[in-house]
Protein backbone atom coordinates (compact mmCIF):
# COMPACT_ATOMS: atom_id res chain seq x y z
CA UNK A 1 0.00 0.00 0.00
CA UNK A 2 1.12 3.53 -0.86
CA UNK A 3 1.32 5.65 1.95
CA UNK A 4 1.84 9.65 2.07
CA UNK A 5 2.44 12.68 4.72
CA UNK A 6 -0.12 14.65 5.39
CA UNK A 7 -0.76 16.93 8.35
CA UNK A 8 -3.59 16.75 10.36
CA UNK A 9 -5.26 18.22 12.91
CA UNK A 10 -6.87 15.93 15.70
CA UNK A 11 -9.02 18.58 17.62
CA UNK A 12 -9.13 22.49 18.16
CA UNK A 13 -6.11 24.51 20.28
CA UNK A 14 -3.54 21.99 19.40
CA UNK A 15 -0.65 22.21 16.57
CA UNK A 16 -1.15 19.80 13.14
CA UNK A 17 0.80 16.82 13.38
CA UNK A 18 2.61 14.91 10.38
CA UNK A 19 0.80 11.61 10.00
CA UNK A 20 1.80 8.54 7.42
CA UNK A 21 -1.76 7.49 5.82
CA UNK A 22 -2.36 5.65 2.64
CA UNK A 23 -2.95 7.11 -0.77
CA UNK A 24 -6.18 7.85 -1.45
CA UNK A 25 -7.18 6.02 -4.49
CA UNK A 26 -9.82 8.46 -7.06
CA UNK A 27 -13.35 7.08 -7.61
CA UNK A 28 -14.24 7.15 -11.45
CA UNK A 29 -15.25 10.99 -11.66
CA UNK A 30 -11.93 12.30 -9.64
CA UNK A 31 -8.78 12.74 -10.11
CA UNK A 32 -5.53 12.23 -7.54
CA UNK A 33 -3.35 14.67 -7.69
CA UNK A 34 0.06 15.56 -6.26
CA UNK A 35 0.00 18.74 -4.01
CA UNK A 36 3.08 21.32 -5.24
CA UNK A 37 2.23 24.35 -3.32
CA UNK A 38 -0.83 25.50 -1.02
CA UNK A 39 -2.00 28.55 -0.22
CA UNK A 40 -2.23 29.54 3.22
CA UNK A 41 -5.31 31.56 4.21
CA UNK A 42 -4.61 33.79 6.80
CA UNK A 43 -7.71 33.54 8.69
CA UNK A 44 -6.89 29.64 9.37
CA UNK A 45 -4.97 30.44 12.65
CA UNK A 46 -8.31 31.93 14.01
CA UNK A 47 -10.63 28.54 12.69
CA UNK A 48 -8.36 26.18 14.84
CA UNK A 49 -8.11 28.31 17.70
CA UNK A 50 -11.51 30.35 18.07
CA UNK A 51 -13.96 27.48 16.62
CA UNK A 52 -16.87 27.58 16.26
CA UNK A 53 -17.13 31.43 18.08
CA UNK A 54 -16.51 32.82 14.90
CA UNK A 55 -18.77 30.45 12.73
CA UNK A 56 -21.44 28.69 14.54
CA UNK A 57 -23.15 27.53 11.98
CA UNK A 58 -20.19 26.29 9.76
CA UNK A 59 -19.22 23.02 10.63
CA UNK A 60 -15.54 21.83 10.40
CA UNK A 61 -14.56 18.50 8.99
CA UNK A 62 -14.42 15.47 11.94
CA UNK A 63 -11.18 15.07 13.23
CA UNK A 64 -8.76 14.01 12.23
CA UNK A 65 -8.88 16.57 9.60
CA UNK A 66 -6.97 17.68 6.63
CA UNK A 67 -6.61 21.56 6.03
CA UNK A 68 -5.09 23.48 2.98
CA UNK A 69 -7.67 25.83 1.27
CA UNK A 70 -5.71 26.36 -1.90
CA UNK A 71 -3.58 23.81 -3.52
CA UNK A 72 -2.22 23.38 -6.84
CA UNK A 73 -0.10 20.43 -8.11
CA UNK A 74 0.35 17.92 -10.78
CA UNK A 75 -2.49 15.11 -11.78
CA UNK A 76 -1.14 11.38 -10.80
CA UNK A 77 -4.16 9.62 -11.82
CA UNK A 78 -7.61 9.80 -13.07
CA UNK A 79 -10.94 7.47 -12.52
CA UNK A 80 -12.55 5.77 -15.07
CA UNK A 81 -15.64 8.18 -16.11
CA UNK A 82 -13.20 11.12 -16.43
CA UNK A 83 -13.30 12.58 -19.70
CA UNK A 84 -10.95 15.33 -20.19
CA UNK A 85 -8.15 15.73 -17.48
CA UNK A 86 -5.31 13.30 -17.79
CA UNK A 87 -2.40 12.46 -15.90
CA UNK A 88 0.76 14.98 -16.19
CA UNK A 89 -1.83 17.85 -16.30
CA UNK A 90 -1.22 20.96 -14.27
CA UNK A 91 -3.83 22.19 -12.05
CA UNK A 92 -5.48 24.50 -9.49
CA UNK A 93 -7.76 22.20 -7.14
CA UNK A 94 -10.80 24.95 -6.30
CA UNK A 95 -12.13 23.74 -3.16
CA UNK A 96 -15.78 24.67 -3.83
CA UNK A 97 -17.71 21.01 -3.50
CA UNK A 98 -21.56 20.77 -4.04
CA UNK A 99 -23.69 17.84 -4.53
CA UNK A 100 -23.65 18.12 -7.89
CA UNK A 101 -27.69 17.61 -9.03
CA UNK A 102 -29.45 20.04 -7.23
CA UNK A 103 -31.48 22.81 -9.01
CA UNK A 104 -28.28 25.23 -8.37
CA UNK A 105 -25.59 22.77 -9.02
CA UNK A 106 -27.22 21.68 -12.54
CA UNK A 107 -27.78 25.52 -13.14
CA UNK A 108 -24.10 26.36 -12.66
CA UNK A 109 -24.36 27.75 -9.17
CA UNK A 110 -22.63 25.61 -7.22
CA UNK A 111 -22.04 28.04 -4.13
CA UNK A 112 -25.78 28.53 -4.03
CA UNK A 113 -25.83 24.99 -3.18
CA UNK A 114 -26.91 23.19 0.30
CA UNK A 115 -23.45 20.81 0.80
CA UNK A 116 -21.60 24.26 -0.46
CA UNK A 117 -17.95 23.57 1.36
CA UNK A 118 -15.07 25.10 0.48
CA UNK A 119 -12.96 22.18 1.07
CA UNK A 120 -9.87 22.09 3.34
CA UNK A 121 -11.16 24.66 5.17
CA UNK A 122 -14.84 24.59 6.62
CA UNK A 123 -18.31 23.98 4.74
CA UNK A 124 -21.04 26.98 4.41
CA UNK A 125 -23.91 24.02 5.67
CA UNK A 126 -24.66 22.25 8.68
CA UNK A 127 -24.92 19.56 5.64
CA UNK A 128 -21.65 20.26 4.53
CA UNK A 129 -20.26 16.53 6.68
CA UNK A 130 -21.24 14.45 3.73
CA UNK A 131 -18.98 16.67 1.40
CA UNK A 132 -16.08 16.36 4.18
CA UNK A 133 -17.06 12.63 4.14
CA UNK A 134 -16.34 12.43 0.24
CA UNK A 135 -13.32 14.27 -0.04
CA UNK A 136 -11.61 14.43 3.06
CA UNK A 137 -7.89 15.22 1.64
CA UNK A 138 -7.17 19.04 1.64
CA UNK A 139 -3.78 20.37 0.26
CA UNK A 140 -1.21 19.94 3.35
CA UNK A 141 -1.16 16.81 2.42
CA UNK A 142 1.47 15.23 -0.56
CA UNK A 143 -1.76 13.60 -2.25
CA UNK A 144 -5.53 14.60 -2.78
CA UNK A 145 -8.41 13.46 -4.76
CA UNK A 146 -10.57 16.29 -6.61
CA UNK A 147 -14.01 15.74 -8.39
CA UNK A 148 -12.82 16.98 -12.17
CA UNK A 149 -15.74 19.53 -12.19
CA UNK A 150 -13.15 21.33 -9.79
CA UNK A 151 -9.89 21.44 -11.99
CA UNK A 152 -8.28 24.51 -13.60
CA UNK A 153 -5.56 23.87 -15.83
CA UNK A 154 -2.83 26.30 -15.43
CA UNK A 155 -0.16 27.31 -18.44
CA UNK A 156 3.64 26.80 -17.73
CA UNK A 157 4.34 30.28 -17.35
CA UNK A 158 2.17 30.19 -13.76
CA UNK A 159 3.85 28.82 -10.38
CA UNK A 160 2.28 26.77 -8.65
CA UNK A 161 3.07 28.74 -5.81
CA UNK A 162 1.45 32.09 -7.15
CA UNK A 163 -1.86 29.37 -8.55
CA UNK A 164 -1.97 28.45 -4.71
CA UNK A 165 -2.94 32.36 -4.14
CA UNK A 166 -6.15 31.62 -6.61
CA UNK A 167 -8.93 31.53 -4.20
CA UNK A 168 -8.08 35.19 -3.07
CA UNK A 169 -7.46 36.33 -6.86
CA UNK A 170 -10.88 34.28 -7.56
CA UNK A 171 -12.69 35.46 -5.11
CA UNK A 172 -12.01 39.17 -6.43
CA UNK A 173 -12.49 38.46 -9.49
CA UNK A 174 -15.96 36.83 -8.90
CA UNK A 175 -16.87 40.17 -6.98
CA UNK A 176 -15.40 42.03 -10.05
CA UNK A 177 -18.11 40.04 -12.17
CA UNK A 178 -20.57 40.26 -9.77
CA UNK A 179 -20.48 44.19 -9.96
CA UNK A 180 -20.06 43.78 -13.74
CA UNK A 181 -16.96 45.72 -14.13
CA UNK A 182 -15.28 46.58 -17.92
CA UNK A 183 -13.91 48.86 -20.13
CA UNK A 184 -14.06 52.34 -19.09
CA UNK A 185 -15.80 52.24 -15.56
CA UNK A 186 -14.92 53.72 -11.68
CA UNK A 187 -14.50 50.79 -9.32
CA UNK A 188 -14.23 51.95 -5.78
CA UNK A 189 -12.11 48.86 -3.29
CA UNK A 190 -12.09 49.19 0.15
CA UNK A 191 -9.48 47.41 1.86
CA UNK A 192 -7.38 47.88 -1.08
CA UNK A 193 -3.72 47.29 0.46
CA UNK A 194 -5.22 43.59 1.78
CA UNK A 195 -4.78 40.24 -0.08
CA UNK A 196 -8.22 40.51 -1.79
CA UNK A 197 -7.73 44.30 -2.06
CA UNK A 198 -4.72 44.21 -4.43
CA UNK A 199 -5.78 41.27 -6.18
CA UNK A 200 -9.02 43.32 -7.61
CA UNK A 201 -7.19 45.90 -8.43
CA UNK A 202 -4.59 43.69 -10.72
CA UNK A 203 -7.54 42.35 -11.99
CA UNK A 204 -9.52 45.02 -12.54
CA UNK A 205 -7.06 47.23 -14.54
CA UNK A 206 -6.90 43.83 -16.66
CA UNK A 207 -10.15 44.00 -16.61
CA UNK A 208 -10.12 47.64 -18.61
CA UNK A 209 -11.56 49.40 -15.86
CA UNK A 210 -10.47 53.38 -16.07
CA UNK A 211 -9.86 54.32 -12.68
CA UNK A 212 -9.47 52.16 -9.26
CA UNK A 213 -9.93 54.21 -6.09
CA UNK A 214 -8.70 52.81 -2.95
CA UNK A 215 -8.81 52.84 1.07
CA UNK A 216 -6.09 51.54 3.35
CA UNK A 217 -4.25 52.25 6.70
CA UNK A 218 -0.78 51.71 5.78
CA UNK A 219 0.58 54.42 3.68
CA UNK A 220 3.73 52.83 2.48
CA UNK A 221 1.22 50.12 1.30
CA UNK A 222 -1.38 52.36 -0.56
CA UNK A 223 1.75 53.82 -2.39
CA UNK A 224 3.00 50.56 -3.44
CA UNK A 225 -0.66 49.91 -5.11
CA UNK A 226 -0.68 53.54 -6.61
CA UNK A 227 2.69 52.62 -8.04
CA UNK A 228 0.87 49.34 -10.18
CA UNK A 229 -0.65 52.06 -12.41
CA UNK A 230 0.14 55.62 -11.51
CA UNK A 231 -1.75 57.01 -13.74
CA UNK A 232 -5.35 54.87 -12.94
CA UNK A 233 -5.16 54.43 -9.00
CA UNK A 234 -5.43 57.36 -6.59
CA UNK A 235 -5.82 56.15 -2.72
CA UNK A 236 -6.93 57.37 0.17
CA UNK A 237 -5.97 56.38 3.90
CA UNK A 238 -9.10 55.50 6.45
CA UNK A 239 -9.59 58.67 8.55
CA UNK A 240 -8.34 61.50 6.31
CA UNK A 241 -11.50 62.28 4.90
CA UNK A 242 -15.01 60.44 4.70
CA UNK A 243 -14.59 57.52 1.69
CA UNK A 244 -18.06 58.22 0.02
CA UNK A 245 -17.32 62.15 0.12
CA UNK A 246 -13.58 61.75 -1.08
CA UNK A 247 -14.93 59.18 -3.95
CA UNK A 248 -17.73 61.40 -5.06
CA UNK A 249 -15.15 64.19 -5.46
CA UNK A 250 -12.80 62.25 -7.44
CA UNK A 251 -15.73 61.52 -9.98
CA UNK A 252 -16.93 64.90 -10.48
CA UNK A 253 -20.02 64.46 -8.09
CA UNK A 254 -21.38 61.57 -9.83
CA UNK A 255 -19.80 58.24 -7.79
CA UNK A 256 -17.99 55.21 -8.71
CA UNK A 257 -19.69 53.09 -10.63
CA UNK A 258 -19.23 50.14 -8.11
CA UNK A 259 -17.31 49.66 -4.67
CA UNK A 260 -16.10 46.22 -3.38
CA UNK A 261 -15.82 46.07 0.23
CA UNK A 262 -12.47 43.79 0.83
CA UNK A 263 -12.31 44.93 4.84
CA UNK A 264 -11.49 41.82 7.20
CA UNK A 265 -14.45 40.29 9.52
CA UNK A 266 -13.30 42.53 12.44
CA UNK A 267 -13.24 46.28 10.35
CA UNK A 268 -15.58 48.61 11.66
CA UNK A 269 -19.17 48.33 10.02
CA UNK A 270 -19.22 52.04 9.86
CA UNK A 271 -15.99 52.22 7.39
CA UNK A 272 -18.69 50.02 4.81
CA UNK A 273 -21.90 52.20 5.40
CA UNK A 274 -19.19 55.15 4.41
CA UNK A 275 -17.65 54.06 1.37
CA UNK A 276 -21.24 52.88 0.09
CA UNK A 277 -22.27 56.62 0.13
CA UNK A 278 -19.89 57.09 -2.64
CA UNK A 279 -21.77 54.91 -5.07
CA UNK A 280 -23.84 56.47 -8.30
CA UNK A 281 -27.13 56.16 -8.06
CA UNK A 282 -27.62 52.91 -10.15
CA UNK A 283 -24.45 51.55 -9.09
CA UNK A 284 -23.53 48.31 -6.71
CA UNK A 285 -21.71 47.38 -3.41
CA UNK A 286 -20.37 43.79 -3.33
CA UNK A 287 -18.96 42.68 -0.56
CA UNK A 288 -16.49 39.62 -0.09
CA UNK A 289 -14.60 40.80 3.22
CA UNK A 290 -17.42 41.27 5.68
CA UNK A 291 -17.14 43.53 9.25
CA UNK A 292 -17.51 43.49 12.65
CA UNK A 293 -21.50 44.16 13.24
CA UNK A 294 -24.94 43.77 11.27
CA UNK A 295 -24.77 46.82 8.33
CA UNK A 296 -27.54 48.80 9.26
CA UNK A 297 -29.12 50.22 5.98
CA UNK A 298 -31.51 53.16 5.10
CA UNK A 299 -33.53 51.20 3.21
CA UNK A 300 -35.15 54.01 1.76
CA UNK A 301 -31.58 55.51 0.18
CA UNK A 302 -30.85 52.32 -1.52
CA UNK A 303 -34.62 52.00 -2.68
CA UNK A 304 -34.31 56.04 -3.78
CA UNK A 305 -30.76 55.72 -5.29
CA UNK A 306 -31.54 52.12 -7.16
CA UNK A 307 -27.81 50.96 -5.05
CA UNK A 308 -27.69 46.89 -5.98
CA UNK A 309 -25.89 45.54 -2.32
CA UNK A 310 -24.20 42.12 -3.09
CA UNK A 311 -22.97 39.24 -1.43
CA UNK A 312 -19.96 37.60 -3.51
CA UNK A 313 -18.72 33.88 -1.81
CA UNK A 314 -15.90 32.82 -4.15
CA UNK A 315 -16.18 32.08 -7.70
CA UNK A 316 -16.69 29.33 -10.03
CA UNK A 317 -13.88 27.16 -11.68
CA UNK A 318 -14.59 28.53 -15.04
CA UNK A 319 -13.63 32.02 -13.84
CA UNK A 320 -10.77 30.39 -12.28
CA UNK A 321 -9.71 28.98 -15.67
CA UNK A 322 -10.68 32.51 -17.52
CA UNK A 323 -7.83 33.72 -14.91
CA UNK A 324 -5.51 31.32 -15.60
CA UNK A 325 -6.33 32.12 -19.09
CA UNK A 326 -5.09 35.72 -18.73
CA UNK A 327 -1.84 34.88 -17.20
CA UNK A 328 -0.84 32.56 -19.91
CA UNK A 329 -1.76 35.21 -22.07
CA UNK A 330 0.04 37.95 -20.32
CA UNK A 331 -2.66 39.79 -19.51
CA UNK A 332 -2.29 39.72 -15.66
CA UNK A 333 0.77 39.83 -14.31
CA UNK A 334 1.39 37.88 -10.68
CA UNK A 335 4.97 39.04 -10.51
CA UNK A 336 3.92 41.10 -7.79
CA UNK A 337 3.08 38.22 -5.32
CA UNK A 338 6.09 37.32 -3.07
CA UNK A 339 6.17 33.80 -2.39
CA UNK A 340 7.42 33.05 1.40
CA UNK A 341 7.27 29.19 1.27
CA UNK A 342 7.22 27.00 3.39
CA UNK A 343 7.59 22.53 3.90
CA UNK A 344 4.77 20.60 4.78
CA UNK A 345 6.76 20.04 8.20
CA UNK A 346 6.46 23.76 9.17
CA UNK A 347 3.08 23.97 8.65
CA UNK A 348 2.03 25.10 12.13
CA UNK A 349 4.37 27.78 11.60
CA UNK A 350 3.32 29.45 8.89
CA UNK A 351 -0.51 29.04 9.72
CA UNK A 352 0.12 30.84 13.07
CA UNK A 353 -0.79 34.32 12.03
CA UNK A 354 2.53 35.20 10.64
CA UNK A 355 2.41 39.34 10.01
CA UNK A 356 4.16 41.20 8.00
CA UNK A 357 4.54 44.95 6.08
CA UNK A 358 3.62 43.77 2.72
CA UNK A 359 -0.05 43.51 2.93
CA UNK A 360 -1.86 42.16 -0.11
CA UNK A 361 1.47 42.07 -2.21
CA UNK A 362 3.01 38.77 0.49
CA UNK A 363 1.87 35.10 -1.14
CA UNK A 364 2.24 32.34 1.81
CA UNK A 365 2.13 28.94 1.05
CA UNK A 366 3.10 25.42 2.21
CA UNK A 367 4.90 23.12 -0.60
CA UNK A 368 4.77 19.31 0.11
Amino acid sequence: MRTMTSARLHQLHTPMTLDTIPVPKPRPNDVLVRVKACGIVPNMANVINNWPSWFPHQPLAKFPAIFGLDPAGVIEEVGEAVINAKPGDRVYVSPLRSCGSCKACRSGHRSQCRYYTLNGYFSTSTDGQRIFDLYPYGGFSEYMTAPEYALVNIPDNLSFEKAGRFGYLGTSYGALRNAGAGSGQVGLIDGITGTLGVAATVLGLAMGLSRILGTGRDLALLERVKALAPERIEVIALGERPTGEWARAQTGGDGVDFAISALGARAPVETMLDSMKGVRRGGKVVNIGGVSDALPIDMKWLMDEQIQLIGSNWFSATQGQEMADMVSTGTIDLSYLEDVTFPLERVNEAISGLKDRNGGFSNYVVCP
